[in-house]
């Protein structure tokens, strides 16, 4: 197939775009490399060192033998360029992971909301749009997040996308269907998403566009099959307050010998998925589209649920660093339970890596080994969710100000 992937240069994308080119996949990368520049505003870099996309892509050509283009384009801000992109290059399928991905960043200040609604939410729409205006027939995978669902804990098991209802008519008798699960963002990034979903609703119910959206959950892991075969196509690490997923930070606290800080009580549960798994689910994702007139197709791209207090006492045991409870910067529920449904990629031969199976090789082989690059001025959370919490966290003296004043 003929592949573009949008957000080619990301933590997702990056490995995905090597992953679809050594199954066959001819794949051209679009990218603003605005993630690269939003390393330069927190002042942060990736634990991992990361190599130019120039450079990656040549490297990956000389070992793999396979090519990728690049072009950078910002999907948000160039419908035009994007239009004339589509005109020439065909494509089969389009990956869409061209947006701001993390919570924390979207709730940074006004200007960090905005951004993030008008980059997310104008880059599916001008993806939408121009396929309809060009009239092809492109199938579109969407990266979107089980975060749509929200984490209140019902008791009941989490359906991939569409709950069925009972509607009780004027007459008093019962009508079934099936809608879209009742959206629960708990962010302005998740909300974004929870817009994305209804868009792709509309596009596939009045154009028949061939539609995917994947509900990912929290992604761990660095390493893939593809990226482990020479330094500089290692992907992204993000350990810093805004990026940095709360595995990620964990494995860099151990690494250093910080007390592993537990939001809260440490009672959220997650959606996990290994990284190698999230590059499968695209594959499978792509290699089973929907047909035209099919409602969006949605899969939960997931693969276990942990508790986060669960699982700083599992780095706590592995690394021997103690635990640290602190004010958590969300406005969330202390304690959820999470139980979701994947039971289509498992279906389609996904075979999960667990955390059981790979955390103390993440641990030794990224964490510790690249722990020299580590600020730890970067690893407490610097976002709240409200003005009233972030006053509260400016109010209280961090482990490393303690640290700094001994």
């Amino acid at each position: 197939m003929r592949i573009g992937v949008f957000g080619g240069d990301g933590f997702i994308g990056w490995p995905a775009s090597l992953h679809l080119t050594n199954r066959g996949h001819e794949v051209v990368i679009l990218d603003d490399l605005s993630r690269r520049q939003i390393d330069l505003e927190l002042g942060v870099q990736s634990l991992t060192p990361i190599a130019s996309i120039q450079e990656r892509i040549k490297i990956w050509e000389r070992i793999s033998g396979h090519r990728i283009q690049f072009e950078q384009l910002n999907l948000a801000t160039e419908f035009e360029r994007l239009k004339q992109w589509f005109a020439s290059y065909q494509p089969d399928c389009v990956i869409h992971l061209a947006q701001q991905r993390a919570a924390p960043y979207s709730m940074k200040s006004d200007r960090h909301k905005a951004y993030t609604v008008n980059n997310n939410v104008n880059a599916t729409h001008n993806l939408l749009n121009a396929i309809v205006e060009l009239e092809q027939d492109v199938h579109l995978v969407h990266l979107g997040t089980m975060g749509v669902y929200g984490y209140s804990d019902i008791g009941a098991t989490i359906p991939e996308g569409y709950l069925p209802v009972q509607i009780t008519n004027d007459d008093g008798s019962q009508h079934t269907q099936e809608i879209l699960y009742p959206a629960n963002p708990g962010s302005i990034y998740h909300m974004t998403k929870c817009l994305d979903q209804l868009m792709l609703a509309f596009y596939a119910k009045n154009d028949q566009l061939r539609l995917t959206d994947l509900h990912q959950g929290i992604v761990w892991g660095t390493q893939t099959e593809e990226t482990r075969r020479h330094e500089s196509l290692i992907n992204r690490f993000d350990y810093d307050g805004d990026y940095g997923t709360v595995l990620n930070r964990f494995l860099v606290q151990a690494a250093i010998n910080y007390p592993l800080t537990v939001h809260g009580t440490g009672g959220q549960t997650r959606a996990f998925i290994h990284i190698q798994d999230s590059v499968r689910c695209i594959e499978l994702a792509v290699s089973n589209p929907p047909a035209r007139g099919e409602r969006t197709k949605i899969f939960n791209q997931m693969t276990e649920v942990h508790c986060v207090r669960e699982l700083a006492e599992l780095v706590a045991q592995l690394s021997g660093v103690s635990i640290d409870y602190v004010k958590n910067p969300r406005r969330e529920a202390k304690e959820n339970d999470l139980k979701v449904s994947n039971e289509k990629f498992l279906s389609l031969g996904l075979n999960p890596t667990t955390l059981s199976d790979g955390l103390l090789d993440e641990l030794v082989e990224i964490a510790r080994k690249h722990k020299a690059r580590i600020d730890r001025t970067r690893i407490p959370a610097q976002s709240a969710w409200t003005k009233e919490i972030g006053d509260e966290l400016r109010n209280i003296e961090t482990i490393e100000q303690v640290r700094q004043r001994a």
